[in-house]
């Protein structure tokens, strides 16, 4: 069924296309500049969003194999992500049992064992105590109750979602709304992770703004690759998640009437959010390959962070091909940091004068208003009621 999904959404590409229209809006939205720096609202957003939404916090391109893991930050909570010797993907709170120190440092590896380097308590895969120093010294202690604390986790479409708060009850499946579903059909789970790298950026939401936008591709971005690009979008939601899509015009003709042959690279075109934090865009360095930029909050309201990984269809196979891959990273770097978030980080400094009372997006940019409405409304809604939000999508 979701690649009958991907052939409508292609063909109602195709009919804007041609007919040189795109779907848009009632109306213009207004948004509260304060929403971008206040400091109450920020606190909120990482209490209220981060902390108790599922955030795709890995892939599964960087652990593969058993004993594989990833210690990271994630919205102020150190958290650790095993691939166990079954095979399958937990995550905990990075914090030993005994003292409360970080178990493993932040990077990825694989190690047989987690041991804590202050007091050298040690915890296999599935966050299991093993092992606790000079225990007849330490005196007895029932090590079945002193695990890791476990995080709701799932493994999907070869994306990995952890939940922050131990305690959610909030299913992660669910809150996915069928996207994964779509997501799918790039097949990471097959894909190879060639490198990572860390963009510094402004307030969250103004870098996720940019990810919803191809109004500004041939102005901001016209002396890299945006005059390639039309300046229309379509969008496509699935609760909080979106699919922008341009219109694709004298694409009929290119793919053909057989539908069964659409190559899946051209139905999965466009830029594919994950909220309320991730941005998956295609690309063609070194062959097929994918930017999905993790986005952030950063310690202040006016600041984030951005780990973009560059993923591919296939592993580089020679230097010409590394080196592909390697231009194609610098160069999104470049642009990202000295486009996007630089133009970001004064809108920043603007917006934080007061001179407006609130910024616009038009009818052309239903994206930010999709994505505007879904803060504000899981900013208001209570622990007990978060789940019917996305029961009903």
């Amino acid at each position: 069924m979701s690649r009958e999904q991907l052939i409508e959404m292609a063909k109602i590409n195709m009919a804007h296309g041609d007919a040189g229209t795109i779907p848009q809006t009632d109306d213009v939205l207004k948004v509260p500049v304060g929403n971008y720096f206040e400091t109450a609202r920020w606190q909120q957003e990482i209490n209220k969003i981060f902390k108790r939404v599922p955030l795709m916090l890995a892939m599964t391109a960087e652990l593969k194999e058993p004993g594989d893991y990833k210690a990271m930050n994630a919205g102020g909570v150190p958290v650790l992500i095993s691939r166990t010797e079954n095979g399958e993907v937990k995550a905990f709170v990075n914090m030993c049992a005994h003292r409360g120190a970080q178990v493993m440092d932040e990077g990825c590896g694989n190690a047989n064992r987690f041991t804590c380097p202050y007091h050298a308590w040690s915890y296999s895969g599935d966050g299991a105590l093993i092992g606790i120093y000079a225990p007849k010294d330490f005196g007895e202690i029932d090590k079945s109750q002193y695990g890791l604390t476990e995080l709701p986790c799932l493994e999907k479409a070869g994306l990995i979602w952890v939940t922050i708060d131990p305690k959610s009850t909030l299913d992660i499946a669910l809150f996915l709304s069928g996207y994964d579903d779509l997501l799918a059909h790039f097949g990471f789970e097959k894909w190879h992770h060639f490198a990572s790298q860390v963009v510094e950026g402004p307030n969250w939401k103004i870098a996720y703004d940019g990810y919803l936008d191809l109004y500004h591709l041939p102005i901001l971005h016209k002396d890299t690759f945006g005059s390639d690009f039309p300046n229309q979008a379509i969008y496509y939601s699935w609760g909080p998640h979106q699919r922008v899509a341009g219109p694709m015009k004298g694409m009929a003709k290119m793919l053909g009437d057989s539908e069964e042959d659409w190559p899946t690279e051209y139905l999965t075109a466009g830029v594919w959010t994950i909220f309320p934090h991730i941005s998956i865009a295609g690309f063609d360095g070194g062959g097929r390959a994918v930017m999905l930029s993790q986005l952030f909050p950063g310690e202040t309201p006016g600041t984030s962070y951005t780990v973009q990984h560059y993923l591919m269809a296939e592993e580089p196979k020679d230097e010409a091909t590394v080196k592909a891959a390697r231009d194609q990273l610098d160069f999104l770097r470049y642009v990202v940091a000295e486009e996007d978030y630089a133009t970001g980080l004064k809108q920043q400094k603007a917006m934080e004068t007061g001179a407006k009372e609130h910024v616009l997006f038009g009818r052309n940019e239903a994206g930010g208003h999709n994505f505007h409405s879904w803060v504000d409304t899981i900013l208001e809604t209570s622990d007990e009621d978060l789940p019917k939000l996305f029961q009903t999508g």
